[in-house]
């Protein structure tokens, strides 16, 4: 039994990610072994969640994954921890659009038997936070609300209203923080900006929340709420049982994920699975490395911002050239968002790779959302007509949005075809999460030459 904690929040911007990666890194700091997890298919706070305990951030998606792998990665992650810290996803009730409960902060948190933390914004009340508390305390009875935190007090006196205000609510408060605008990460079009790109401001932020949760919460009380979670059913999920190649006695090949402040976006369950079916990964920094890993057998390309980094990528002509070669010996490369413009033609105006006949170019438009999918064509990632679930997230267009053999048919909440498959490379603004069809990386894995 892992002691466990889900920080939730009314809504986006109460400082659920202040209050989270706060108390990891204050226990983390205690000596204790803390895992950090995140609801929803976001890939920037795992980051600072890392940072704050030393062990990769990964994510909690009942949509991407379906709600019965929940527990089991989170058993997984969290194995061998002495707590786990879960951060939510918008308003604690809020999940993927239309479809009730699915995938939102407290879905999570009953499929994890989980004790609630609510975080406030106090800023612009008194007496009606025992109002908003007792509302979504009450709003589900399988959820259990089991504390408050207030943030953004403003001062003593404040402090003491809004306690005696919840004294009626009967959820106890666990902590009260003080306005702290110097604490804060910087955010651009698509959230904060990632750890890898600013890494000793971000220690230097991760440790400021330490001692600010340390000094506003109870953590004697926030960790023994934490420890009155019961044992979760069901066994861990397993990398090598999910992915694992029977009777396969080949040399590993070689596969090779992109990495670095412009490539941040992965799922760590990925590279496990990858590595389960067969395969020795190994990262490398399309804007440092001038050559692919030796050996290179397979390309794994994810999500990030090759937007900001656009004329440092292109001017590394000598990589850009070395992955459109793999490309055209056939080699399975798979790319996700930001792999899909690192592989197309030009990113506003810079050269990239090539490999696909499409420009892309940034937008005002943010596209997001989940999707559901089917695989149109044939690919090294799936056969047609695999489906599975995804997320989108980019501010950026490609021009065509689909190849002659387009990588998916999305049927919600549009109807369109998307990314493109040739020889071996599938590409698409979709990401998607393997745990939920770990097929993929066997089968990956299995096109790679040894």
């Amino acid at each position: 039994m892992v002691a466990r904690l889900v920080v939730a929040a009314p809504s986006s911007g109460s400082g659920k990610t202040t209050v989270a990666t706060g108390l990891m890194a204050a226990f983390s700091a205690a000596g204790l072994a803390v895992s950090p997890h995140k609801v929803g298919p976001d890939y920037i706070d795992p980051g600072y969640h890392a940072l704050a305990t030393g062990r990769p951030g990964r994510n909690l998606d009942a949509y991407l994954c379906g709600p019965d792998l929940v527990a089991p990665l989170f058993a997984h992650g969290a194995a061998g921890c002495d707590l786990a810290v879960v951060e939510g996803v918008m308003g604690m009730y809020d999940g993927a659009a239309g479809q009730g409960e699915l995938a939102s902060t407290a879905h999570v948190a009953k499929l994890l038997r989980a004790p609630v933390v609510l975080v406030v914004d106090a800023s612009s009340q008194s007496r009606s936070v025992a109002a908003l508390v007792h509302g979504f305390a009450s709003w589900d009875p399988e959820v259990r609300v089991a504390g408050v935190v207030l943030n953004k007090v403003g001062s003593d006196r404040h402090e003491a209203l809004l306690r005696e205000a919840l004294d009626e609510s009967g959820v106890p408060v666990f902590g009260a923080l003080r306005r702290a605008a110097q604490v804060q990460a910087p955010s651009r079009h698509l959230g904060l900006v990632p750890v890898a790109e600013r890494r000793a401001e971000a220690v230097e932020s991760v440790a400021a929340l330490a001692a600010r949760v340390r000094e506003g919460c109870d953590l004697e009380g926030l960790l023994a709420l934490a420890r009155s979670a019961p044992s979760l059913p069901g066994d861990a999920w397993d990398p090598a049982a999910a992915a694992a190649s029977p009777g396969s006695a080949r040399p590993r090949p070689r596969v090779a994920i992109a990495s670095g402040a412009a490539f941040t976006f992965s799922y760590a369950e990925h590279a496990e699975l990858l590595t389960a079916a067969g395969a020795e990964v190994v990262p490398f920094d399309p804007l440092h490395d001038e050559q692919l890993p030796d050996g290179t057998g397979g390309l794994v390309i994810g999500g990030g911002f090759p937007e900001v980094y656009a004329p440092e990528l292109s001017a590394n002509e000598t990589l850009r050239k070395a992955v459109a070669d793999l490309a055209l010996s056939g080699a399975p490369v798979a790319a996700e968002c930001a792999g899909l413009l690192y592989l197309s033609r030009e990113l506003d105006g810079k050269p990239m790779c090539g490999v696909l006949d499409a420009g892309a170019r940034m937008s005002e438009r943010l596209t997001l959302g989940y999707r559901e999918a089917v695989a149109v064509s044939d690919s090294v990632l799936a056969p047609a007509g695999t489906r599975m679930r995804g997320h989108e997230f980019h501010r950026t267009v490609m021009e065509p949005g689909a190849g002659p053999a387009p990588a998916w048919g999305l049927h919600r909440p549009e109807r369109r075809v998307e990314g493109f498959v040739q020889r071996n490379v599938h590409a698409s603004y979709l990401h998607t999460h393997w745990a939920a069809e770990p097929g993929v990386a066997r089968r990956f894995v299995e096109g790679c030459a040894p």
